[in-house]
């Protein structure tokens, strides 16, 4: 019954979907929408910021639990705390969505399994941007459905955390960081450990997270660097196939990007980055069938270069660029044979018996006009890839403001996506890949209103998306393995309607409320193509809400409830009961009560205390009910 009454409180309420900070409100925030620079007040798009206060509120221990919250962002976990996840805006594909760190592409060409393998946690998040529709225009290839830049650091300077905290199932979080900072030089710094044995047999985890990010002021400029590790292990309980649920699996991560920005008249912005991705998975962890004789080993390497110069004249902003990037895979499964084999790091007698490597070469171009009530920003690239050839993705994005708080906003955008070198290449015991599929693309068109003053924001938003040639694994029948293929075209639309009250509103009202947020998201997606059963893309987020309400208990003790409905289409084969079965509409209900006093933050939060059942992806169950406790203590450096 409890569940009935707040669904019906949800679907009755109005709408949201954006953070909030005390000293600076969401429209003076700068946002990385387009490459001319800009704030969120005067961009075009669909972009949610969510600040490094909301992110320090919020009863999660991943990032990837946060992002739950977003409007008509899905995320489908296998297992718990990030461990791995399928990240997707509007509908798309978790291999659509580009993510970012400090502007950097940090998506594994391998497969978007693994976009969500972020080293580094929740605490040395400074913000988080989340452009919402296609974004090839501005970040290249990839950034299909939308993007997210995970922008990292502290507000705190000269300051040193730990954060300590755990939970039932043997949960457990150690993390210290430090931020640096002078007149000169700035230097932010985080190290962690994380684990659980499970919540269910085969579900324990271990991560590992060190993450450096430094700047160098100069003159005129600036320049940074930063570096990553992740070393993350786990039980992988039905994670790809639930015919061998004693699934077991090992990533890690190296990332490392260099950035020199600085000028005036003549604004400029060169960066260069490099990451390796172990991938060991084991179809048995233990006690194999006689069939299985070897583990998949994957290493993959990229590396890349952007460049990007902007500059005023009297018709506007500008801005030119070129992006570099090359993607390698060595594998004993993903790519073409070798002439000679390459021993697998740590192994003595494994080898890589496979390879394939791409280019990727991008050049922008971009132009915004504005006037007292009317913006205009139009760009093109035009992309070559060492497989794919020549391509252009136009776009344009008008925004007409009727009032300093009111504008309508409109967009028409292509972009595209490359195949990973698993839609390629990978063939296991329920999976077949395709050496010949093609790359997606879409025209994407959106328009709505959004209000903004310095008590609240609202935004209503309809699109479509025209794809074509949209990768799935697909099959016929229940019998045959999955295979990559091209569905022939896709078309995805749908309504978005974001409203949030800032903490200026309350405080006005001397209200005990922090913030109120609320968020609604419908999505339909028809498809022009053989009758084949879908396993990714039309398993969509038909409704999605979402609510979180932060308030004072007394004094320095707080609450935050974060509230999601979900209702997503498709349908899959119950392995245990062998019937083909529909997602179930599920409400999870979190919430964390804190207290801050001088130095710490001592905290108590439960995930899904309504203790639902529900499934994310078929077959995999999800967690129920958890209760956390901890606590944050910053030292100031003097």
């Amino acid at each position: 019954m409890m569940k009935r009454i707040i669904v019906w409180l949800l679907l009755v309420c109005p709408i949201v979907s954006f953070a909030v900070n005390d000293t600076v409100w969401i429209n003076e925030v700068e946002v990385s929408a387009k490459r001319t620079t800009s704030v969120y007040a005067e961009n075009a798009r669909v972009i949610t910021v969510i600040t490094q206060e909301e992110i320090q509120q919020a009863p999660i221990q991943s990032l990837t639990d946060l992002l739950e919250y977003a409007v008509n962002v899905d995320i489908r976990q296998r297992g718990a705390h990030g461990v791995q996840t399928d990240i997707s805006i509007r509908g798309g594909s978790f291999d659509q969505t580009l993510i970012l760190i400090n502007g950097i592409p940090f998506n594994d060409p391998q497969t978007g399994h693994h976009n969500g393998d972020l080293p580094f946690d929740v605490d040395h998040i400074k913000q988080i941007e989340i452009l919402k529709g296609p974004a090839s225009r501005v970040f290249g290839p990839n950034a299909f459905s939308g993007a997210i830049n995970i922008i990292t650091g502290s507000d705190k300077k000269n300051n040193a955390r730990l954060r300590v905290s755990g939970g039932e199932h043997d949960l457990y979080h150690l993390g210290l960081g430090a931020n640096i900072e002078n007149e000169t030089i700035s230097n932010n710094l985080s190290i962690s450990k994380s684990g659980s044995d499970g919540y269910i047999e085969n579900t324990d985890y271990q991560i590992i997270n060190a993450h450096y990010f430094g700047t160098y002021k100069l003159d005129n400029g600036s320049v940074s660097l930063q570096a990553a590790y992740q070393d993350k292990s786990f039980g992988a309980n039905s994670f790809y196939t639930p015919k061998y649920p004693n699934q077991y699996e090992q990533t890690k991560t190296r990332f490392i990007s260099a950035n020199w920005q600085g000028g005036t008249d003549l604004r400029y912005n060169f960066s260069t980055y490099y990451k390796e991705h172990n991938d060991r998975f084991e179809l048995f962890r233990t006690n194999p069938a006689s069939w299985y004789s070897i583990h998949n080993y994957h290493l993959t390497k990229v590396w890349g270069l952007q460049a990007n110069i902007e500059f005023n004249s009297e018709f506007g902003k500008s801005a030119v660029g070129a992006s570099f990037r090359n993607e390698k895979v060595l594998s004993n499964v993903l790519g073409l044979a070798l002439d000679q084999q390459v021993l697998v790091g740590g192994t003595t007698d494994i080898y890589y018996t496979k390879s394939d490597s791409r280019d990727n070469v991008s050049f922008f171009f971009e132009h915004a006009y504005y006037t007292k009530n009317f913006s205009i920003t139009g760009g093109i690239m035009a992309n070559y890839h060492s497989v794919y050839d020549w391509q252009l993705f136009p776009g344009v994005d008008l925004s007409y403001r009727f009032t300093d708080e009111f504008s309508m906003i409109a967009s028409v955008n292509k972009s595209f996506r490359i195949p990973t070198f698993t839609d390629l290449y990978y063939v296991g015991p329920t999976n077949i890949g395709n050496p010949d599929i093609l790359p997606e693309e879409a025209i994407s068109y959106e328009a709505g209103f959004k209000y903004g003053d310095s008590d609240f924001i609202a935004e209503a938003v309809y699109f479509y998306r025209d794809g074509k040639n949209i990768i799935d694994w697909v099959r016929l029948t229940e019998e045959v393995k999955w295979e990559s293929k091209n569905i022939t075209e896709l078309n995805t639309q749908g309504l978005e309607f974001n409203f949030m009250l800032s903490p200026r509103f309350f405080a006005k009202k001397d209200i005990p409320i922090n913030r109120i947020r609320l968020s609604y998201a419908l999505i339909d997606v028809t498809k022009s193509s053989a009758d084949y059963i879908s396993r990714y893309a039309l398993d969509y987020l038909k409704h999605k809400i979402s609510f979180n309400l932060s308030h004072k208990i007394y004094k320095d003790l707080n609450f935050n409830w974060y509230m999601t409905y979900q209702d997503r289409a498709g349908s899959y084969l119950n392995f245990a009961s062998g019937l083909e079965e529909n997602y179930e509409p599920f409400v999870l209900l979190d919430a964390r009560l804190s207290w801050e006093i001088e130095n710490w933050n001592v905290y108590l939060e439960a995930s899904n205390l309504f203790d639902a059942s529900y499934f994310d992806i078929s077959n995999v169950v999800m967690p129920g009910r958890w209760i956390k406790a901890g606590f944050t203590f910053d030292l100031p450096i003097r």
